[in-house]
């Protein structure tokens, strides 16, 4: 990747930066128009960014995004699993400079070590949905994840993230429709999408109370939330057209309810058909959704390039293990064969630094910046995105801790709580 001098700050590999290394300077900026009496429009209360954004959203949207698995037991030990981790700061660490937040993954360094997580059906958050929260990735240095279930086309997202680092996320067809699939990876290669991440745990949906309560399923309605892709297709167009005798635009309602069954089968994959994807996609490969030492191995022995560990934030098992909980063990099992991502539970820059200290190459943010993009658009989502990467460069700095590579950044800075 190349960049450009910032504050003549570079990289360790020796390359310069584009972004500048110091997303601190966010606080500094707050502070100077403080001199004239003029207040941020955003708060800075992480654990506020939900409640703004219920504000703002009508029941339905509220619902799908706040709304977890079953009893919201998997969500709760998410958060409750950062508390038991704590940062223990060292004192007299000689600093020269603020902690360098820079992170070599999938081959290519990066300024940050967070992406923005795929997330689908962004319009029901902001009515410019996936382009605002591509086009704040792209505005920060942030890689930008595109879901499956977008309601904006491959093609437009990659036009609105214009020079970014963007990556695709795969719902993942059935063989029967491995034409589709194919299509799907092709235009995501066409657009620029430079990794592949292939989510394993959503063959169908979850057990959501909430959208259940509102009778709420987005990707049954006759519009394109969460279809967009689908409707863009040229292979899915064709074969609707063949089956129905119409066009998309013709009957949105089935159209609408034949895609959903297509990206969301209901049936899980297996193992051996991973080969199918790698015949098809010319780049990295990442599985998502992994949450055990044994699945982990496994994709080391079929070559992939890294895993997110990840329970898709407590929205598909109920009574499930947090992700936290379990990356330690995955980090010390497969951390020097294959790239590891993390998220589920990210709130704040803390949460942050634990995640990359247990093992963590890359975090990747979601419900934030959704907040974000509801409670102020792409500006919305910038804010969260400076928010929690000054956060984390402040986190690291007043800790002693110099920077987030793991050679300063690693479980020696942590003490269990129940230990001490």
């Amino acid at each position: 990747m190349s960049f450009t001098v910032a504050n003549n700050v570079a990289h360790p590999d020796g390359s310069p930066a584009k972004f500048s290394p110091h997303p601190v300077e966010y606080e500094n900026t707050i502070y100077q128009k403080g001199l004239q009496f003029e207040r941020p429009p955003f708060t800075f209360q992480s654990d506020q960014w939900e409640t703004k954004a219920r504000e703002r959203l009508s029941a339905e949207s509220n619902g799908y995004v706040m709304g977890n698995a079953g009893t919201g037991e998997t969500t709760r030990k998410n958060r409750e699993a950062f508390a038991k981790w704590s940062i223990v700061p060292r004192r007299l660490v000689k600093t020269d400079d603020l902690p360098d937040l820079s992170t070599r993954i999938l081959g290519d360094m990066f300024p940050f070590p967070i992406a923005i997580a795929p997330v689908g059906v962004q319009r029901i958050f902001n009515p410019e949905g996936e382009e605002a929260a591509a086009a704040a990735a792209a505005k920060e240095g942030v890689p930008y994840i595109l879901s499956t279930a977008s309601s904006t086309s491959i093609e437009d997202v990659a036009k609105a993230n214009g020079d970014g680092t963007r990556w695709y996320q795969l719902y993942w067809p059935s063989n029967e429709h491995n034409d589709i699939t194919a299509s799907l990876l092709s235009r995501a290669k066409s657009a620029g999408f430079s990794a592949l991440f292939v989510t394993l745990d959503t063959y169908i949906l979850g057990w959501r109370p909430t959208d259940m309560d509102n009778g709420y399923n987005p990707f049954l309605r006759s519009d394109k939330i969460g279809v967009a892709i689908g409707f863009s297709d040229p292979v899915f167009r064709s074969q609707f057209k063949a089956k129905h005798g119409v066009e998309i635009e013709d009957d949105l309602h089935t159209a609408a309810a034949d895609w959903t069954r297509i990206v969301f089968p209901g049936l899980s994959h297996c193992w051996e058909d991973i080969q199918f994807l790698k015949e098809q996609w010319k780049g990295p490969i990442i599985l998502k959704g992994i949450q055990t030492v044994e699945d982990a191995q496994r994709a080391v022995e079929l070559g992939l390039d890294g895993i997110v560990v990840s329970n898709h934030g407590g929205r598909q098992v109920d009574g499930g293990v947090s992700s936290l909980a379990v990356l330690p063990r995955i980090f010390e099992a497969v951390g020097d064969k294959l790239d590891i991502f993390f998220d589920s539970g990210i709130r704040a820059g803390a949460d942050i630094a634990k995640a990359l200290a247990l093992g963590a190459q890359m975090v990747l943010i979601g419900r934030p910046y959704v907040y974000g993009l509801a409670i102020g658009g792409q500006g919305g989502v910038q804010h969260v995105l400076k928010s929690l990467l000054g956060d984390l460069q402040l986190t690291l700095h007043l800790a002693g801790v110099q920077s987030a590579s793991p050679e300063h950044l690693n479980r020696s800075v942590l003490e269990r709580e129940d230990s001490l």
